[in-house]
């Protein structure tokens, strides 16, 4: 049974706090797991996108690297360059917007490339994917310390430890795979006609037709930015069309499983702020729910599973779906969802 090591903290507002909570964790994970640290461990975060207000901030990862600067660990941040139009599309804009909102501290470096081309090809053969593109830099390492802010997704249900070792180190074409059969609508009497979809889709699918936008199915890549930038919420998933909500899942899963192939990784997370939508949304959300505090294990898995239990736990109901990408992963031998917690 894996174990989950968990800090609780009851606002986001105590830096200092969270940032020793960050060192704490680390170190008993590392202690009482006997696990052997690299000497070298890129820390896989979220920059947060330009306009976005509820990112993880760079000056609560202190005590995370404190610690492996102890152990004369060398480390740096790293992330993969996104599908939809924005501040990390490219190496050099994706450094920047890091740059931007602090993360100045180790170098970053961009796994996937200038223009998200660079990759290592993983073979798994999983139900959805024989091999599976991950961002070259990630490929290089047998160790990563992958850093997570659990916040609601609007195709994966929630986004946690799976989600950012999935999606968050696959290179461009990867997640072009797993988005792919993820294509939405825009409901007509709902579309306002500001063109803000078209303007901010990467694959220029999207079109006027009479008073209202279309999406050309034929063109769309299934990045989802017109719902993230729409604000008449007109831009919808098509869900319902064959259980797609399943089907991207799994694909979550499954890239994690090529992601943490071979490595020994540790997983954080950070469960403050928790909103409906990622990160990657690039506007002011509002915050669902108290603070709960900080986890840390090296199971995925266990680690989600164990912030959802917390979450309901607070909530006295579900907050946050996508509960079947956990079961999945568990199948494919990604992790377990049975797990102690262990309060410090």
């Amino acid at each position: 049974m894996a174990r989950v090591y968990f800090k609780a903290i009851d606002s986001y507002t105590k830096t200092k706090e969270i940032s020793a909570a960050g060192r704490e964790l680390l170190k008993r994970l590392v202690e009482k797991e006997k696990v052997k640290l690299s000497r070298k461990i890129p820390l896989k975060v979220h920059f947060g996108e330009k306009g976005n207000i509820t990112y993880i901030s760079a000056d609560n990862y202190d005590g995370i690297i404190d610690y492996l600067e102890e152990q004369t660990i060398t480390t740096f941040y790293t992330d993969t360059n996104v599908l939809y139009a924005g501040e990390r599309m490219t190496r050099d804009k994706h450094r920047k917007l890091a740059k931007d909102h602090g993360f100045t501290r180790v170098p970053v470096e961009i796994a996937d490339g200038d223009h998200g081309n660079d990759f290592k090809e993983v073979f798994i053969d999983k139900k959805h994917f024989k091999s599976c593109k991950v961002g070259k830099l990630v490929g290089e390492y047998d160790q990563l310390l992958i850093i997570a802010h659990f916040k609601g997704h609007m195709l994966s249900g929630f986004g946690g430890a799976v989600k950012q070792l999935g999606m968050g180190c696959a290179a461009r074409g990867g997640k072009l795979t797993m988005h792919h059969s993820s294509k939405p609508k825009i409901i007509r009497r709902k579309c306002n006609n500001c063109g803000s979809c078209a303007e901010n889709c990467p694959a220029d699918a999207i079109y006027v037709k009479g008073k209202a936008h279309k999406i050309d199915l034929d063109k769309c890549v299934g990045c989802a930015s017109c719902i993230a930038v729409c604000r008449y919420k007109a831009a919808k998933v098509r869900w319902t069309s064959i259980n797609l909500f399943k089907a991207f899942g799994e694909k979550l899963a499954e890239y994690a499983f090529a992601a943490q192939k071979d490595k020994s990784n540790i997983y954080m997370t950070f469960a403050f702020n928790i909103t409906r939508g990622c990160d990657c949304m690039g506007k002011k959300m509002k915050v669902i729910m108290p603070d709960l505090g900080m986890l840390a294990s090296t199971d995925p898995v266990a680690i989600d599973k164990a912030c959802l239990d917390l979450i309901d736990e607070r909530a006295r109901k579900k907050k946050f779906e996508g509960r079947h990408m956990l079961e999945y992963a568990e199948g494919i031998g990604l992790g377990s969802r049975k797990y102690e917690l262990v309060k410090l």
